[in-house]
C-alpha cells in the first residue's frame, strides 16, 4: 500500500494556502497526509484551511523555502514525498490514484510485493500546467545526464522515493536552484531511478520567486556551480554548445512568452512522442 507526504510550505500565504490544501483533500486517493510547515505566519492563514485527520500542521521559523520543505522532510511518514507549493494545485481530482496505480506497477514488475517501504529509489515524474502561459510543459520522457544539464522535471511534477528525501535534503545554500541540486544528486550520486508517467500532475501558479530578473541571474549562477560538482568538464563544454547550436536562448524565451509558450509547449511535446 503506497501512502504519500504531501508537504505545503507557507508563510503568510493567505487564501493560497487554503485553496491548495483543499486541492489535495479533494484527491479521488485518500492514502496520504498532508504537512503544513508554517514560517510563524501571522495573516491567519492557517485558520482558514478545513479541519481533517490527515493534516499535521506545525510552525517553525526557517531560512526560506528550501529550509522549510527540510523541516517538512523530518516529519513526513510516507513512502513518497511530494512537494506542493502554495497557490499551486493538483491538476485533478485523479493525481494520485494514477499515481498510485503506476508506482504498484513498477513495484510489481519489479518483484517487490513487501511494499513501497522496500521498493527503492524511485523518482516518479510527469508535466505540469503553467496557469501564467496557458501551456502544458512537458518533462523529459527519459532522463540522461544531457537532460540533467539542460533541464529537470520542477518539484511540482516529481513524487520522491522518502528514502532520497531523507539521505540528502535540499541544500539550503541555493536559494533558487536547491530543488535542481537535489535532483542531480539523486541522478548521480543516490542511486535514483526516474519513471516519467504521462499525466498532468500540477496546476503551476508560475511568475514566483525564482522567476523574477534577480532571481533569473542567481539561477545561472547556480546552476553553472551545480552543474560543475556534478557532472565532468568535457560533458559541461559538449553541453553548452548543443544548447547554444539548438538555439536554447531563443527557446528560453518562446517558452516564458504567453503569446508563444502554448504552441512551444506542444512542439516540444511533439518531439518528445507526445
Amino acid at each position: 500500500m503506497v501512502k504519500f507526504s504531501i508537504v505545503v510550505v507557507c508563510l503568510n500565504a493567505g487564501d493560497k494556502l487554503k485553496k491548495t490544501v483543499e486541492s489535495i483533500l479533494g484527491q479521488s486517493c485518500g492514502d496520504y497526509e498532508i504537512i503544513v510547515k508554517d514560517g510563524m505566519s501571522s495573516d491567519g492563514c492557517l485558520d482558514r484551511i478545513p479541519e481533517d485527520g490527515r493534516i499535521r500542521i506545525f510552525r517553525k521559523k526557517d531560512a526560506g523555502i528550501y529550509d522549510g520543505m527540510n523541516q517538512a522532510v523530518d516529519k513526513a511518514k510516507g513512502d513518497y514525498i511530494y512537494f506542493l507549493n502554495c497557490g499551486d494545485l493538483f491538476y485533478s481530482k485523479e493525481v494520485l490514484q494514477r499515481m498510485k496505480e503506476r508506482i504498484e506497477e513498477v513495484q510489481r514488475a519489479m518483484g517487490k510485493r513487501e511494499g513501497a517501504g522496500s521498493f527503492g529509489r524511485y523518482i516518479f515524474y510527469g508535466d505540469i500546467y503553467e496557469r501564467l502561459t496557458g501551456g502544458r510543459v512537458a518533462s523529459n520522457p527519459s532522463m540522461d545526464a544531457f537532460g540533467c544539464y539542460r533541464n529537470v522535471p520542477c518539484h511540482q511534477a516529481c513524487f520522491y522515493g522518502s528514502s532520497l528525501m531523507k539521505d540528502k535534503k535540499f541544500d539550503i545554500r541555493y536559494k533558487v536552484r536547491g530543488d535542481y541540486e537535489h535532483f542531480l544528486w539523486c541522478f548521480f550520486r543516490g542511486g535514483a531511478r526516474t519513471v516519467y508517467v504521462p499525466m498532468l500532475i500540477a496546476d503551476y501558479e508560475g511568475g514566483g520567486f525564482s522567476e523574477t530578473k534577480e532571481n533569473r541571474k542567481v539561477s545561472a549562477v547556480e546552476h553553472r556551480e551545480i552543474t560543475g560538482k556534478y557532472m565532468t568538464f568535457g560533458q559541461i563544454v559538449k553541453y553548452k554548445a548543443v544548447m547554444f547550436l539548438t538555439l536554447s536562448r531563443l527557446r528560453t524565451w518562446l517558452a516564458g512568452n504567453k503569446a508563444t509558450a502554448r504552441a512551444y509547449q506542444w512542439v516540444k511535446g511533439k518531439i518528445y512522442g507526445k
